[in-house]
């Protein structure tokens, strides 16, 4: 039988993370003495000091990183086992969490929910809208039942293939990389402002590979970039899908690269957890994998 109890691998995982013993008593409602007695326990019984005082702080010690580590895989599985059993026990879900990449079309999603919407309209859903590294964040800590993330996917993590997108380098037909009357190096854009959306997760974790520039303005919304692009404040790569009218009524144009005009990326979609979805995440993840497919 296992010497560590989860509760004490619980309580060890939630001082490393609260930043102190009375931190973790307090997100545990515990008093601070069962969150050292449980630590301490686990110092003895494996023979390992998990931390050293620091004058009045406690540090985590090299040992204590990898039971931090291994133990919160242990506290996170055991999580994710009781919700597989009530997922289980209730059938279908009272609601669904899904987390979306900014680069999967809009009109898409709205289709994808407005079938699940007609064939369960007792289930509600939840939308989190997300760009790069916000994505991460919800399937990480398990917040979403489902998510559709970009690209790279996170460590530990496997998806199928939605689609693949097509972003377009582009400016408004007045800005003055379409007035050099010649092909453009990327060493020419270095002069100009980039617009950039912002990656919406806690940390940036995926530095962007489309940055060219130290010359950027930053927003949280494609809509706002898309007008600062029109406006001629900058140029920016957007995917296709969402500039289609811009295109088509001129008010933007590619730019004329030699290369890198165009970069390619792929949506997966993913189970933060497959075993444990539910009957209801798995019908909404069928309904937007057969939306998908029916794209040109």
């Amino acid at each position: 039988m296992p010497r560590i109890s989860l509760d004490q691998w619980r309580a060890l995982v939630a001082v490393v993370e609260a930043g102190g013993f009375a931190q973790a008593a307090g997100a545990l409602n515990k008093s601070q003495s069962t969150i050292s007695y449980a630590v301490r326990q686990i110092e003895e019984r494996l023979g390992v000091a998990a931390f050293a005082i620091d004058g009045r702080k406690a540090r985590l010690t090299d040992e204590g990183r990898m039971l931090y580590r291994r133990g919160k895989s242990l506290v996170d599985e055991a999580l994710r086992l009781e919700r597989a059993a009530d997922s289980l026990a209730q059938g279908r879900e009272q609601e669904i969490s899904l987390a979306v990449e900014g680069l999967f079309p809009t009109w898409l999603m709205l289709r994808c929910l407005q079938r699940f919407a007609e064939a369960s309209p007792e289930t509600r859903i939840e939308l989190h809208e997300s760009v790069m590294g916000g994505t991460d964040d919800l399937l990480l800590s398990g917040a979403v039942d489902l998510a559709i993330c970009a690209d790279n996917l996170p460590a530990g993590h496997v998806g199928d293939v939605l689609l693949r997108y097509r972003a377009v380098a582009v400016a408004a037909p007045f800005h003055p990389l379409h007035r050099t009357g010649r092909e453009l190096a990327v060493e020419d854009l270095k002069g100009h402002l980039h617009l950039v959306i912002r990656d919406s997760g806690a940390k940036r974790v995926r530095p962007s590979v489309w940055d060219v520039t130290d010359r950027r303005l930053t927003v949280s919304h494609k809509a706002t970039s898309i007008r600062a692009a029109c406006t001629g404040m900058g140029f920016a790569w957007y995917p296709e899908d969402w500039i289609r009218e811009e295109l088509a009524a001129g008010q933007l144009k590619p730019l004329p690269l030699k290369g890198g005009n165009e970069r390619w990326g792929a949506l997966y979609l993913v189970y933060p957890d497959p075993d444990g979805a539910g009957p209801g995440a798995r019908e909404l993840g069928r309904i937007i994998t057969e939306e998908a497919r029916k794209l040109p």
